[in-house]
């Protein structure tokens, strides 16, 4: 009887000795798992930029005017003589009557009435629109600084600035979208030397927008992309990219 206990009794220690063993192997995995995991979590985010300051090489200039009254001859034959005006301003400016042409001409009726309801000569309003387009921004610039001739010449302007246009933004991406890079590594480069690390594969990589804004305005990553009423403007892109920390 004694024999059969000590048996059992080695049995369970045995038994015990496996399950602490499996419970040691087991936090040991454990225990490197969540390390690999730590290191494998180790990483670093930065963004790149890249500028270029360019100049546009398309300017835009849409005068529009307009007149009103009762007789649609009348009416007519100011906005022509308007018309006239704009096309003599631009000629002396010294462009080419190629470089601008009627864009747009609109007539609008109204049917107004007295306090009885009874309606009184009918209101017309002729509009036009003349726009200059040209490669010599600099002579449209010129030319929207003396606009004030054209008031003086009787044009009831409606408004309406230079618009100026980069249209050389693709040849410049390949190298800006490099420089943006380059500029994100050494950012995280600075990075992994300061917290004692080193950099390792990038992880993810995002391009921002290519912006185009006047070239002394504030820095935008999401500005419209389109014109702007100068011709002295900036190119910007910024990339976000994510890299591993060794």
């Amino acid at each position: 009887m004694a024999g059969f206990i000590e048996d059992n009794r080695f049995v369970v220690l045995g038994s015990v000795a496996i399950v602490m063993v499996g419970l040691m192997g087991s936090g040991f995995l454990l225990g490197d798992g969540l390390r690999r995991a730590k290191e494998a979590d180790r990483e670093v985010t930065v963004k790149g930029v890249s500028e270029r300051d360019v100049t546009a090489d398309i300017a835009t200039w849409t005068v529009s005017f307009s007149d009103n009254g009762s007789d649609l001859a009348s009416v007519q034959g100011s906005v022509d003589r308007q018309a006239q005006s704009v096309r003599k301003f631009f000629t002396e400016a010294g462009f080419k009557p190629s470089d601008f042409t009627d864009s747009d001409i609109s007539l609008m009726r109204e049917q107004p009435r007295d306090a009885y309801g009874n309606p009184l000569p009918e209101n017309l309003t002729v509009s036009r629109s003349i726009q200059l387009r040209t490669n010599d921004v600099m002579k449209a610039r010129a030319a929207y600084a003396k606009q004030a001739d054209l008031l003086r010449a009787g044009v009831e302007m409606g408004g309406g600035s230079v618009n100026y246009t980069f249209t050389g933004l693709n040849d410049l991406k390949p190298e800006m979208i490099a420089e943006a890079n380059r500029s994100a590594r050494e950012s995280a480069q600075q990075f992994a030397n300061d917290s004692g690390a080193s950099v390792g594969k990038i992880k993810t990589a995002s391009q921002g927008y290519f912006s185009i804004s006047a070239r002394d305005g504030v820095d935008c990553e999401y500005c419209d992309s389109s014109g702007a009423n100068t011709p002295f403007q900036k190119v910007r892109v910024v990339t976000t990219v994510a890299y591993e920390l060794n």
